[in-house]
């Protein structure tokens, strides 16, 4: 019978790079070859957030209510939580070039198809896909990190990890400007000639890489239910990743259609801008991996919890302060919690890579589905909670999520 737990062991193919060295012997890849890999997990990421700062607009042009366009990230978010499920085992068992490529592609038509779309529900539609494909992030970082000798392992993933991270930053500036500016319809159309790119440089300058499991697809999607069962350090870590992206999630997905609305009157641009509140995460990304080595990766998770939880309760001032007031608070408000997400979610990978390293892959898969079915609901209840009974309901669902997040990692 075979194991679920495989180790890769690299064998040169016919015209690919040779890979099949040890680590030992292994040659760091070329600048040139890692600045790809993170544009190109930059690139991917970023198309589940261009929705985002855009909504306002998409309501208006499409004539649809602020629910439907609210369902635009979550099943944006909900098909990325799928895909990382149902296609990630794919990296383990085909070709990760083939497999990078292919979604790439896919990616890259339903972008066309969200730019063409005629209606709220055929944008729906390519959300969901664009979703399920965007997940080739996930299979680049691994990708990273069996090109890259142990030695330099760290400062590789480091790498692509930081061009994933700018992808989510810049995605919702570069959107919001563009939609009000060009229209909405562009942005896709960058977005899918963006992803063509990618998938042309990826195909030529990545090696073929050995499948590092024999084991069915059937066999892989039963083996992460087993390490679920097995580890409950990765359910701890899955759940209260995925309470804080509720809150996380909520707030990106309402915060176009309130800026857009009286007293505010602003524009995608305006929304779009309060996406740069993610460099605090970006940049702490780093300090928090050297937090978790020192100190451990539990009190470093209770610590950004804790920042996500006082970041959403400052919203509860929302109703006595003038706007000029308002828009101050909510760019704290967003600089703290999502400071406190990206150091958790440093924290959260430190903990389930530590648990079985022979699993990591799948491991990781069931931290970025809690994370992002979070993502879906938080999408959901904000934008139904926005227009049934405005901003302090949002509000008080993030801070909620965000103390049931604290009390699990306490718990833990």
């Amino acid at each position: 019978m075979e194991s679920i737990h495989e180790t890769y062991r690299p064998s040169p193919l016919p015209g690919a790079m040779a890979l099949s060295a040890p680590a030992r012997e292994q040659s760091e890849p070329g600048l040139p070859l890692v600045l790809l890999l993170a544009l190109s997990a930059g690139l991917a990421v970023a198309s589940l957030y261009y929705t985002q700062p855009m909504l306002a607009v998409l309501s208006e042009d499409l004539h649809a209510s602020t629910r439907a366009v609210g369902m635009l990230p979550m099943l944006t978010q909900l098909g990325y939580a799928l895909g990382i499920l149902l296609l990630s085992p794919l990296g383990d068992r085909l070709d990760r070039r083939r497999v990078i490529v292919a979604k790439a592609l896919v990616l890259g038509v339903a972008l066309l198809l969200a730019a063409a779309a005629p209606s709220i529900h055929v944008l729906l539609l390519a959300s969901l896909a664009i979703g399920l494909s965007a997940t080739l992030a996930q299979d680049i970082v691994p990708a990273a990190a069996t090109l890259a000798p142990e030695a330099h392992r760290g400062r590789v993933v480091g790498t692509v990890m930081t061009g994933l991270l700018l992808g989510i930053l810049l995605s919702r500036v570069i959107s919001g400007f563009t939609a009000e500016h060009f229209g909405w319809r562009t942005m896709f159309l960058f977005a899918a000639a963006g992803i063509a790119a990618i998938a042309a440089a990826a195909w030529k300058a990545l090696p073929r890489f050995k499948p590092t499991s024999h084991l069915s697809y059937g066999a892989l999607l039963r083996s992460v239910g087993h390490l679920w069962k097995a580890h409950r350090d990765v359910r701890h870590a899955a759940i209260a990743q995925g309470l804080l992206s509720v809150g996380f999630s909520a707030f990106w997905s309402t915060l176009a259609v309130l800026l857009h609305a009286e007293p505010f009157h602003l524009g995608s641009t305006a929304a779009g801008a309060f996406g740069l509140a993610g460099a605090a995460g970006a940049f702490a990304a780093p300090l928090a991996g050297g937090l978790a080595d020192r100190h451990g990766a539990r009190i470093v998770t209770r610590v950004g919890a804790v920042l996500a939880l006082v970041s959403f309760a400052l919203l509860g001032f929302w109703p006595w302060l003038v706007p000029s007031a308002r828009l101050v608070l909510l760019a704290i408000t967003a600089i703290g919690f999502d400071l406190g997400f990206q150091v958790t979610l440093i924290a959260h990978q430190s903990i389930v890579y530590s648990v079985d390293p022979a699993a990591r892959s799948r491991l990781n898969a069931l931290l970025i589905v809690g994370m992002f079915i979070g993502m879906s609901v938080g999408a959901a209840l904000g934008g139904l909670l926005l227009a049934q009974w405005g901003w302090l309901a949002v509000a008080a669902l993030a801070t909620s999520a965000s103390g049931l997040a604290l009390i699990i990692r306490f718990r833990a």
